[in-house]
């Protein structure tokens, strides 16, 4: 890792803190609210690639475990990973380097539609593989009552999956931070 890496990683964490700035959206008969944060995780991926955007997850969980309240809401602390939606946070991690690893294998061919699928089973598909099984083992309810909860958040993830294809496509173009080490 050089010098240049790790401050993308640490740029990439803070954008994702700053995400949590922004208003969530409460949806009526849904106990967590929808937030902006995983769009940081898809644009870490995105425009990092697999590495540079894990580690900007792994800053960014470090610092939300430290007690820092960087998560939607003021949330901090390590027990946020011991809750229900702490298996979602943890899910940040793969979640970047599964959508990093997709654009760069797209990468010479890297469109919107590239991109998109590549934010989907990243930032969406990882993040909900470790988020919806902790769910339900944490709540105590049925692994099917966990997916079919956490697809009302599915729209809202889609159109962030959208605006970081769009960010991805365009970095790639003006400023490609992926190949460049």
């Amino acid at each position: 890792m050089t010098v240049k890496d790790m401050v993308y990683a640490a740029l990439f964490a803070a954008l994702t803190a700053a995400l949590g700035l922004l208003p969530m959206i409460a949806v009526p008969g849904l106990p967590v609210p929808i937030h902006a944060q995983s769009l940081g995780v898809m644009l870490a991926g995105g425009v990092l690639g697999a590495k540079r955007g894990g580690l900007a997850m792994v800053v960014f969980l470090a610092l939300v475990a430290a007690g820092l309240p960087l998560l939607s809401g003021g949330r901090g602390g390590i027990g946020i990973f011991l809750g229900p939606t702490g298996g979602f946070a943890l899910g940040y991690i793969p979640g970047a380097f599964v959508t990093g690893w997709f654009v760069e294998k797209f990468w010479s061919r890297l469109n919107i539609v590239a991109a998109l699928v590549a934010c989907v089973i990243g930032g969406i598909g990882m993040v909900y593989l470790l988020g919806i099984p902790w769910l339900a083992a944490v709540a105590k309810i049925s692994f099917m009552k966990a997916a079919t909860g956490s697809l009302a958040f599915v729209p809202g993830d889609l159109v962030k999956a959208v605006l970081a294809s769009l960010v991805a496509v365009s970095m790639k173009k003006s400023y490609p931070m992926i190949g460049r080490r």
